[in-house]
């Protein structure tokens, strides 16, 4: 089996238990004072929290969190999460750290001040120290051997509330919206968080009073469902039926599982695919159970039917694009969010750019020129797990990782060289070492060339065959609740 696939399903989940740690606080309740933020002033355990964070009743992390004053002040707010990840793919141990730290001013709708987050393991070693001001976000970006960077960002209109909503709209009694600067692309997002019933429940053996509390983040776009006690304490909180961070001891939360990604997360087939699917053109039929209707969207390689309440048929198509008479550069149909240069895709690094005129030169033909991209990537990349990186530049300078780094040197490739494209996340058929055929989750490419068409820079593959389902794009984690729940009961 390609190395490729393994690392996109611990990826696809760890971006999702960032945003699952980071949602969660922790300080101890003061007294209360009409100057300070309700996110003060709400109870919580004192010292801040633990939880052990599971996929698939697995436990693949940790994160802690903590909120309080900063120590010797009262007109400022620290607030501090920290998560690890780790899980096994293929043979190798995919570790990921993730560390923030925000200060904000400590009255009603203080402002925040500064942050800074630190990643450590797969993806890469980087640092962002912030300045916030009311004109605007400075943040300086260190990487190793590399020299620093500077981000010039608009200002942000997160608040300190914003550092815990779900415990503020419990001490309201009402729902709070506010916005979230982003720690890993550094975009302002909405946060929303309502309050749902109380329910008892059982917790550590005694009947408990939890009030529920649901936050909405528009990056994530997935409700994050969280248990508050009336003393403040987070018992649990989710991110769909397959991720939950639960409250632990320190010594507990720390002790993890050792999980193999490819079995735990894979969608078995019934039967193996075609190999007419390796052709092009080519059509493939399945039948499926625990898709929800929002992500049976049809397009010009999947076509829904809709079979019973739970049920969907899909038919997979590749082929040729037929309109691709596009002259470089093209101009994007979505008014030029797919040639933007960004953290990540870094389009508009002078070594990204210069790669993409030695790879394309002269040939204004925009599809001959995704071509020459994908075929460069595909054939000088080493596909290997353990050197996964985030930014483009990166991945440049390395020339190996997985389907992620394939994926996300072509898309900036591409944009250097004036052709929209943007990365899709879904599912590609695979036959395992163990023989058993099923989807894996898996990236890839797709670019407009008069009309847009996926290409496959993992596999080489200049049409992605139709054993390649599409669920998202630019590794949005709104498709990771579908790990365990997504079923193929056919294969037609």
């Amino acid at each position: 089996m390609p190395l490729s696939t393994a690392t996109r399903n611990s990826r696809s989940a760890h971006g999702l238990l960032i945003a699952l740690a980071v949602w969660i606080g922790g300080h101890t309740a003061i007294a209360s004072d009409a100057a300070l933020s309700d996110v003060v002033r709400a109870p919580r355990p004192k010292g801040g929290e633990y939880f052990g964070l599971y996929l698939l009743g697995k436990k693949v992390g940790f994160a802690f969190n903590d909120l309080a004053l900063v120590p010797g002040r009262n007109d400022q707010v620290r607030a501090v999460s920290n998560f690890v990840f780790r899980a096994s793919v293929g043979n190798k141990i995919a570790e990921r750290i993730h560390n923030e730290t925000r200060i904000y001013e400590a009255k009603p709708k203080g402002r925040l001040l500064s942050l800074v987050v630190e990643d450590r393991g797969d993806g890469g070693n980087q640092t962002f120290e912030g300045t916030a001001t009311a004109e605007g976000v400075q943040v300086v970006q260190k990487r190793p051997g590399q020299p620093d960077q500077v981000h010039k960002l608009p200002p942000t209109p997160e608040t300190v509330e914003d550092a815990d909503q779900a415990r503020v709209a419990v001490l309201r009694n009402t729902s709070v919206s506010g916005t979230i600067l982003d720690g890993q692309d550094l975009q302002n997002y909405r946060a929303d968080t309502t309050l749902g019933p109380t329910e008892l429940r059982l917790v550590r053996g005694v009947k408990v009073r939890l009030h529920k509390v649901v936050t909405l983040v528009q990056k994530e776009k997935i409700p994050i469902e969280g248990f508050l006690t009336d003393a403040g304490e987070m018992v649990e909180f989710s991110l769909g039926p397959n991720l939950k961070a639960v409250s632990e001891p320190e010594s507990v939360a720390k002790r993890l599982d050792l999980v193999e990604v490819f079995a735990l997360t894979r969608v078995v087939l019934p039967k193996p695919l075609p190999a007419t699917i390796r052709q092009t053109p080519s059509t493939v039929t399945l039948v499926l159970s625990g898709l929800p209707e929002r992500f049976q969207k049809n397009t010009y390689r999947e076509k829904f039917k809709k079979i019973s309440e739970d049920k969907v048929e899909v038919t997979l198509t590749a082929s040729e694009p037929k309109l691709a008479k596009a002259v470089r550069p093209v101009a994007d149909p979505a008014g030029g969010e797919y040639l933007k240069s960004s953290i990540a895709v870094e389009s508009e690094n002078s070594e990204i750019r210069e790669r993409a005129a030695l790879i394309v030169g002269s040939d204004k033909d925009a599809y001959r020129a995704a071509q020459k991209v994908v075929t460069w990537v595909a054939t000088n990349m080493k596909k290997d797990y353990g050197s996964s990186a985030d930014r483009a530049s990166d991945v440049l300078h390395q020339m190996k990782g997985d389907c992620t780094e394939h994926s996300l040197l072509a898309e900036a490739l591409l944009r250097a060289s004036g052709i929209p494209a943007k990365r899709v996340d879904g599912l590609v058929y695979m036959v395992g070492d163990d023989q058993i055929p099923a989807l894996y989750w898996h990236e890839w490419v797709e670019a407009y060339v008069g009309e847009w068409t996926q290409l496959d820079p993992t596999f080489n593959e200049i049409v992605a065959d139709a054993g390649h389902f599409a669920l998202g794009e630019e590794s949005n984690a709104e498709i990771t609740p579908l790990i365990g729940q997504l079923k193929v009961l056919e294969v037609r």
